[in-house]
């Protein structure tokens, strides 16, 4: 038999890559539009560009490190309290094993003894998966986070660059606005088809929150008196 294919295991880097990739393609052309607008030469443009994805890509990869470490550290100050607990307590913990698995659907024998035939094979990986609700699967990587972040933004940040390369200066900030949408819902298909989600929702949910930050970045710079459009 195949095994069977599951997609919880992509969580992590998947919402990492996908906020990465989001994030450098809108701030990278959102960037790009600005320079544009003030500039009539295509050098100063795609040196911006290319500026905001240095900087872009190594602030995200940072954050989502330091943010996903957090979570870590909290796992592990509960796992070594649950170890310090079952080695102290481990009939009260027995019992609150137990407990879990009536509240799931079984019977008091049958959770009884699903509590001690699991606490025996490892009673700590018992209690981390099915009290504290952790599992390898979802397990806080750190690491996988930042480079998955700082990856996707460099890739979401190349594409504004690429069309400030190839792009007549003088239709800059038009060509950005729709080449913008274009990437987003091919970013929005690509996270629908590796995450097992429907496409058409999360291409409408990526594209409509990435052109909504557009037109707000627009009408903040017409406010201060600034055509970027």
């Amino acid at each position: 038999m195949q095994n069977e294919q599951h997609y919880a295991q992509r969580s992590g880097w998947l919402r990492a890559a996908v906020l990465g990739a989001n994030d450098g393609i809108l701030s990278t052309a959102s960037l790009v539009i600005g320079v544009a607008a003030a500039s009539t030469t295509r050098e100063p443009i795609v040196l911006a560009g290319v500026a905001g994805i240095v900087a872009g890509a190594l602030s995200m990869a940072a954050g989502e490190y330091v943010s996903v470490s957090s979570q870590s550290d909290i796992e592990k100050a509960d796992l070594e309290r649950e170890a310090n607990e079952l080695a102290t307590m481990p009939e009260e913990e027995l019992q609150e094993l137990k407990d879990v698995y009536i509240d799931r659907g079984l019977t008091e024998e049958t959770a009884l003894e699903v509590a001690k035939q699991l606490t025996a094979h490892n009673a700590l990986e018992a209690h981390a998966r099915d009290e504290l609700g952790m599992h390898e699967i979802t397990q806080a990587k750190p690491l996988q986070a930042a480079l998955s972040s700082g990856a996707a933004f460099t890739v979401g940040g190349g594409l504004p660059v690429l069309v400030a390369f190839l792009a007549p200066v003088e239709y800059m900030e038009y060509i950005q606005y729709a080449c913008a949408i274009l990437f987003l819902i091919v970013l929005g298909a690509l996270a629908a088809k590796t995450g097992g989600s429907n496409m058409i929702t999360a291409i409408l949910r990526i594209t409509i929150w990435g052109t909504l930050a557009m037109v707000a970045t627009a009408i903040i710079g017409h406010f201060f008196g600034v055509n970027i459009a």
